[in-house]
C-alpha cells in the first residue's frame, strides 16, 4: 500500500484527528447566546434591549465592546465566565460584520487581553477591600 492509500485509509477509518476549526462560527453562537434579547436581525427590543444593528458601541474600539460583553452592562449578563476567548471573538467579530455593521474583526488575543485587564482590575478592587 502507497502512502496515499494508507493516509487515506487512516484518515476514513478514524485514525488522524480532523484539522482545528480556525475559529467557531460567530452567527450560530450569537443565536445561541445573544438573539433572544437583541434579536436574529439585531435590531433589539425597543425599551429593553439596545439594538446591534448600526449601534456606535459596536462600530466603535473593539476594545470597548469587548469590555462591555465580558463584564455584562445595565442587565446585559457578563460572559466573561461563560464564553472562550475564540467564542467571543467570533461572536464580536460576526456582529461588527453583520446587517449594516462594517466593523474591523475582533482576535481572540484581543479578547484574551481584555480578559486578562477585566481580571486584574478585579483583584485590585479585592485587594483595596482588605
Amino acid at each position: 500500500m502507497t502512502f496515499a492509500y494508507r493516509f487515506a485509509a487512516l484518515a476514513l477509518a478514524g485514525g488522524l484527528a480532523a484539522p482545528a476549526i480556525a475559529s467557531a462560527d460567530g452567527k450560530s453562537l450569537f443565536m445561541d447566546n445573544c438573539s433572544a434579547c437583541h434579536q436574529a436581525d439585531g435590531k433589539g427590543v425597543k425599551g429593553a434591549f439596545p439594538a446591534l444593528d448600526g449601534s456606535p458601541l459596536v462600530k466603535g474600539p473593539p476594545q470597548v465592546v469587548i469590555t462591555t460583553v465580558l463584564n455584562g452592562r445595565a442587565g446585559m449578563p457578563a460572559f466573561k465566565d461563560d464564553l472562550s476567548d475564540a467564542d467571543l471573538s467570533a461572536i464580536l467579530t460576526y456582529v461588527r460584520g453583520a446587517w449594516s455593521n462594517k466593523a474591523a474583526a475582533v482576535k481572540a488575543t484581543d479578547v484574551a487581553t481584555a480578559r486578562a485587564s477585566v481580571q486584574a482590575a478585579a483583584t485590585a478592587r479585592g485587594l483595596q477591600a482588605h
